[in-house]
């Protein structure tokens, strides 16, 4: 049986259970690309991923989208990740410490 975790959400609202190890390979991805791309929109955040993941040959059951946007609220909750703008396009960088 496969490990799961709790994700939160960063309103504050119930997050689901998720997979640990679907979990960890898109939180991975996510922190990567916020390090090579120190600000990014919603948009280049998705491409980014499901580029990386092919790029390492990842092959990753059901839909990185609907996955990777809670992988994404979660770690907004955990201040990992923070918006840096509220208008459109929302961007993304890493919570430096």
């Amino acid at each position: 049986m496969e490990e799961k975790i709790e994700l939160q959400h960063p309103g504050g609202k119930k997050g689901i259970s998720m997979d640990k190890n679907r979990y960890e390979i898109l939180k991975e991805a996510l922190i990567r690309c916020l390090k090579s791309n120190h600000e990014i929109t919603h948009d280049e955040l998705f491409e980014y991923v499901s580029k990386d993941l092919g790029n390492q040959k990842i092959k990753f059951p059901g839909s990185i989208h609907w996955y990777l946007e809670w992988v994404k609220l979660d770690c907004e909750a955990k201040k990992l990740i923070r918006r840096t703008t509220n208008k459109s396009p929302v961007r993304y960088t890493l919570v430096t410490p």
